[in-house]
């Protein structure tokens, strides 16, 4: 029989506590408390909608999360994928199915991801994809306020991000930590939601598929709660621009949970 040295003993004891702290942060979520907003679009009395309590990801999906669970379903796997859940641009800037290359960092968001995978993803883990109305919730509050919305700075800060190029490949983390302790609502990368174009279908959904294609032009934008947050606009706009299998290098997500 043969003794381990005491000093391997306490490396060995000291990685597992860095693995499994590095774990934690991995699927690291926090609450929101029920509360209430009035949406940009959505309602047509301008009233407001009550969004139930939930756990989010404090951070996007990164590279390294999102290729461990390629590993777990190939399936999803840039190869392997059908046409059907994402088109050609499906991870594209990856160097293969299992390898996002050297110039994509592990801490970086996952990009170029379509909903239906994004989905899948969340499932896995055990989570959904947030909705519309619980990412836009969040995503309303800065460092200090659960609605930051009428302060002028908060919107500019938001408005600059776009001006910016490549910042989906910064690492998470990176931009103000908000209200609720999430990072990265803006200033990194645009994300799917669970319904993301919800508010695009016009009538009872079973009987009117018709979209109302003029919802951003001209005298459509008087049925928006506030005429000047342009920030909200440009989300709202980019939403109507998608469908589940299409991917983009901007385009990533995070994931939500029930309460139990």
């Amino acid at each position: 029989m043969f003794a381990i040295p005491k000093a391997k003993i306490i490396l060995l004891l000291f990685s597992l506590l860095v693995t499994t702290s590095i774990l934690a942060q991995d699927t690291k979520m926090v609450l929101i408390k029920r509360g209430a907003y009035v949406p940009l679009y959505g309602t047509t009395d301008k009233k407001t909608v009550e969004v139930q309590g939930f756990n989010v990801d404090v951070y996007p999906v990164t590279n390294a999360q999102f290729i461990a669970f390629l590993k777990k379903n190939p399936e999803y796997s840039r190869s392997k994928i059908k046409g059907l859940f994402a088109e050609k641009s499906y991870l594209a800037h990856w160097e293969s199915d299992f390898n996002y290359g050297k110039n994509n960092l592990s801490n970086a968001p996952v990009t170029n991801v379509s909903w239906f995978v994004a989905k899948k993803y969340c499932e896995c883990q055990g989570k959904r994809l947030p909705t519309m109305d619980e990412w836009e919730y969040v995503a309303m509050a800065d460092e200090k306020r659960i609605d930051a919305r009428i302060k002028e700075s908060f919107n500019h800060y938001i408005l600059s991000w776009y001006e910016k190029p490549k910042t989906y490949a910064n690492p998470v983390g990176g931009t103000f930590k908000n209200y609720w302790g999430v990072y990265d609502m803006h200033g990194l990368v645009w994300e799917w939601t669970s319904d993301f174009n919800s508010i695009f279908l016009s009538g009872e959904s079973r009987k009117d598929k018709d979209t109302d294609k003029n919802l951003f032009c001209g005298s459509a934008s008087i049925n928006a709660t506030d005429l000047m947050n342009y920030a909200a606009f440009m989300r709202y706009g980019f939403r109507a621009s998608l469908k589940a299998k299409y991917t983009t290098r901007n385009l990533g997500f995070r994931c939500a949970k029930d309460l139990k």
